[in-house]
């Protein structure tokens, strides 16, 4: 049997990570010996384009191994991968998170099995799938407990990547937390593809908001939660009680906004309106003053004007973002924003850049408030750790991995905090 490790390459988002540990595990397991698995994006056009290149790249520095492609783009696209030469297996994401996937790869190898195993992602009703217990850093955990997406966002392909919402029960999350805490980990973020969808195909239809409060009831070992991305229009009451009451829940939260125009917001097919989404940051300071805010933009959208462009540059102070994501717009076959009347590509650069600089000064003014300030600082490498908003903090001296250290900041550096 061939004894060498598969080579894993991810790309996207921090779920395709979670994922590609599972498959670490379930390789392992499985036996399979020299090949390379590429768990690939298909949020953008570009993603694909970047896949295809790593996939080449790959090839050549790993010229006898089993090349094996699977991911969002596989799921979404699998005959574009399936045509590359430099391609072996195109496996779909329901698949990839499968033992017995694995096991007959590791059996077959590239013998007899069909080149290309992708079954429809909308027929999958089970809930989110492979539990891993540790993925992360030594400091900070990630616990999947949901997977798919209801909605569609005319600019999104990955529902088409992901299926249906499936949620992860409650039990069976907190008895995860429970072993991550028992292993160490002083933080454990909550991540999904629509994280407050989580509940709605669970028998009773609790809401993210009802996982928030058990976890903590239930774990009270647990130092710190987080939670990822989440729709603000759908956060619910127990979700902005623990918000209010709970100081372990973090004070950070990653908000899919996607633009600040109303009429955009609409093309998009989003849930919420402008006035919505300020109300809800307004809602959450309050509850929380120490809360801090990231969040997705979309700059160039189809039909976006200058106008529509100033709503979405002013909602970064209507909202108090500070941590931004900006995304330039690039159509995605497939979808009906990509049939939409596009934007100059220099026009989706410079408001890009504009967004960014516009997130720049929020970030300055962020770390200018914290000087002087005592946090609790979870260590990730023993000269950084992040603050309960998320905040990157330099140490001058080494510091134990994994830890939480309290300590008061002397300075920052206009993009991390000093001690």
């Amino acid at each position: 049997m061939d004894t060498r490790a598969p080579v894993f390459h991810t790309l996207g988002c921090r779920l395709n990570a979670y994922e590609t540990e599972a498959m670490r595990e379930m390789t392992t397991a499985a036996g399979l010996g020299d090949a390379v698995v590429v768990n690939t994006c298909a949020v953008t056009a570009e993603a694909v384009r970047k896949a295809r290149q790593e996939i080449r790249k790959l090839r050549r520095a790993h010229p006898n191994a089993t090349l094996i492609v699977t991911g969002c783009a596989a799921q979404t696209e699998p005959e574009t991968f399936a045509r590359m030469p430099e391609v072996d297996r195109v496996i779909g994401n329901t698949e990839k998170m499968q033992p017995d996937t694995w096991k007959t790869m590791a059996a077959d190898f590239i013998g007899e099995t069909e080149k290309v195993q992708v079954d429809d992602i909308m027929s999958v009703t089970e809930t989110a799938g492979h539990l891993i217990d540790g993925f992360g850093t030594r400091s900070r955990a990630y616990v999947q407990v949901q997977n798919g997406c209801d909605h569609r966002c005319t600019f999104c392909i990955i529902p088409y990547g992901r299926g249906n919402s499936r949620s992860v029960p409650a039990g069976v999350v907190v008895d995860q937390i429970k072993r991550l805490v028992d292993r160490g980990y002083n933080e454990v973020v909550l991540t999904g593809v629509d994280l407050t969808s989580w509940g709605a195909d669970l028998p009773g239809e609790p809401r993210l908001g009802d996982l928030v409060m058990r976890i903590l009831r239930l774990v009270p070992d647990l130092p710190r939660l987080r939670i990822s991305s989440i729709d603000s229009i759908e956060a619910d009451e127990n979700l902005m009680q623990a918000i209010a009451t709970e100081p372990r829940l973090m004070p950070h939260l990653h908000l899919s906004l996607q633009h600040g125009d109303d009429l955009i917001l609409k093309r998009m097919k989003r849930r919420h309106l402008r006035d919505d989404a300020i109300r809800f940051c307004e809602a959450a300071l309050r509850l929380r003053p120490d809360m801090v805010f990231g969040a997705d933009i979309i700059a160039g959208f189809p039909t976006e004007t200058e106008a529509a462009f100033a709503n979405s540059l002013k909602l970064v102070e209507d909202c108090q973002l500070t941590w931004l994501h900006v995304f330039p717009y690039s159509p995605r076959p497939g979808t009906p924003a990509a049939r939409m009347p596009q934007v100059d590509g220099a026009a989706i650069k410079a408001r890009s850049a504009r967004l960014r600089a516009a997130g720049d000064v929020r970030v300055e003014a962020h770390l200018a408030a914290q000087v002087g300030q005592i946090h609790h600082i979870l260590m990730e490498n023993p000269r950084m750790g992040r603050t309960e908003q998320f905040t990157e903090v330099a140490f001058p001296e080494d510091q134990a991995t994994g830890r939480l250290v309290s300590a008061r900041i002397s300075g920052h550096d206009r993009r991390q905090l000093i001690v």
